[in-house]
């Protein structure tokens, strides 16, 4: 059994933060799991661009309020509280946060905790070692 807290997190190499966001990485691929789960915050007013090419993202979101475009259809969708999206086609897109929204995120496969996003957005696809 795993049993692990946000405020635990704080301030280890599970609390990534770049320009306008930040992700507690709650559950990693090292956990052994076969997902991975993280609490991503996004700036009020700012707009970030993803492509996860290797991976399956599912998010709820829980607090805030902002767009989410789909810049392989070109469709927009609005999100609130309680809003889930499934990137199940790995479709580039664009948040656009007109609050600070607060979600909480499912990759499969997990990532690992070391990726970074490259230049088009897309996280590397990296084996995970359990611990």
């Amino acid at each position: 059994m795993i049993v692990r807290t946000t405020a635990a997190i704080t301030g280890t190499e599970r609390d990534v933060a770049g320009t306008g966001w930040r992700s507690k990485r709650i559950v990693l691929g090292g956990d052994g799991v076969g997902f991975s789960f993280h609490e991503t915050t996004i700036d009020a007013g700012t707009e970030h661009e993803f492509h996860y090419r290797y991976h399956v993202e599912a998010v709820w979101l829980i607090e805030g309020e902002g767009t989410l475009t789909d810049l392989d259809n070109d469709l927009t969708y609005e999100l609130e509280p309680g809003s889930m999206y499934l990137l199940d086609e790995h479709e580039r897109h664009r948040l656009h946060a007109r609050t600070e929204m607060r979600m909480m995120c499912v990759f499969n496969p997990p990532v690992t905790g070391q990726e970074v996003h490259d230049s088009n957005g897309v996280y590397p696809l990296v084996a995970a070692n359990a611990v």
